[in-house]
Parts: structure tokens; sequence; C-alpha cells
């Protein structure tokens, strides 16, 4: 069974135990939090229109699930990007050979959490910067760590924040992230949105996903707001 198969069901929790002692335990699930710093050079906080920051970070449900429950945040939505629209669809994706990676789009309040403050939980919860065309389970080049910057500045933040976290080795190895202007993002399937929320009992989310919220909240306890903004009150 491919491992898009092996997350897109729903097995019964005593073959995804055996599936996990053959196939990935210890190496991958329930990731501990890393402590890092904030970015030293980062947007102030002051009110203005919402912003957006389009991450990837292995499966987009977990990422989703996360940033769902950051303070600040407006909405958050499952999709593709760094491909063409023709192409932004699951299964096509899911070959790996679309250009395409596994992202969300996040909506923000920048009164209420700036952009590195972002970037700052995605490396510290949501996925592992260092490891290259995977995360976790999952493999292949749509399960990337990327940046997708929608302007100069997004650009600059984010660049200088790998660059700090790697002059203080806050990672065992270099950060693989990739820097690259948004040329576009496609919403993913409406049975994506919110999927962290509809299946929380879900093998592949009970492993995988739910500890990273766990984490979240105990790493950055101001940042952290119990319910989530879904994408399907939009």
């Amino acid at each position: 069974m491919s491992i898009n198969g092996f997350r897109s069901m729903v097995l019964p929790l005593a073959v995804v135990v055996v599936a996990c002692i053959v196939w990935r335990a210890p190496l991958y699930g329930a990731e501990s939090a890393v402590v890092i710093a904030p970015p030293a050079i980062d947007n102030p906080k002051v009110p203005g229109e919402p912003q957006t920051a389009v991450l990837a970070g292995g499966c987009f449900w977990g990422v989703q699930g996360v940033f769902e429950h950051v303070r600040g945040v407006k909405q958050v939505v499952s999709g593709y990007a760094g491909g063409e629209r023709s192409t932004a669809h699951y299964e096509i994706v899911s070959s790996g050979t679309t250009g395409h990676a596994e992202s969300v789009k996040i909506t923000f309040d920048p009164a209420q959490i700036s952009y590195g403050q972002i970037l700052q939980i995605a490396f510290s919860v949501v996925s592992d910067p260092t490891q290259l065309n995977r995360q976790g389970p999952d493999t292949g080049t749509q399960y990337r760590s990327a940046i997708f910057y929608g302007d100069d500045t997004q650009k600059h933040i984010a660049e200088a924040y790998i660059a700090q976290l790697d002059r203080a080795h806050a990672f065992p190895r270099p950060i693989v992230t990739r820097v690259d202007p948004l040329k576009g993002f496609y919403a993913a399937e409406d049975y994506h949105q919110d999927y962290l929320v509809h299946h929380p009992e879900q093998p592949y989310i009970a492993y995988n996903d739910i500890p990273k919220v766990e984490n979240f909240r105990k790493t950055f306890p101001g940042l952290y707001q119990d319910s989530p903004v879904l994408t399907s009150n939009r």
C-alpha cells in the first residue's frame, strides 16, 4: 500500500500499530517540539489589513490543524502551491510530478501576530525543516518544506530567519526549507479542509498530527487559542 493510500484510509487501529512497527516507528510520529529563538528580523505588530502567509511542511492536514489554533489567525485553507492550476488536484499532486507542495494559506491579523512568528511556529512544532522532500512518514516533493513568499519583505524575513537558525545550530542538521515566490495558491478539495477537526480519531491524525497541536499549546501558550478557526465557516 502506498503512503498516500495509508494516509487517506481509516484503518483499524491494530493494523496501524503493526504498520508503524514495521514501517516507521520509532523514527516518526509524535515529534517533540523544538524551542527556537524568535526571528531577529520581523515585521512590527501594527494594525492593518489582513495579511497572508503560504507555507508547506508535509501533509496539509496537520499544518492546517495547528495554525487554526493560533491567536490572530483568521482563516487557514489547505491547498497546493508551486505548480500549475491545471494540476492542482489531490490525485495528480500525489504523484509528486506536478511541482506542487501540499500547502496552507494563512490569513492573519498583523496587529496580533507577525509573519516571523508564523515561521517560528512552523519551524518549532509543525514540521522538521531539515527533512528533504519528505515529512515524517510521507515522502515526495509534494511534502517538501517550503515558504512561498508574497513580496520582498516576506522573502527577506524568511531568508534571514533560516540563516539565523542555521548560524545558531538550532537543529542538528541544516535547514532545507525552500524559499520560493508564490505564483499561485489553489484550495484543496473540500474533504481535506478542517480534516484534523473532523477526524481526530483517524489513526494518521491521532498519531502524527494531534501531538503537534498539543506541542503548540505547550510551547506557545500565549499564542494558543482553544477553539479552532474553521475553514468551513468562511
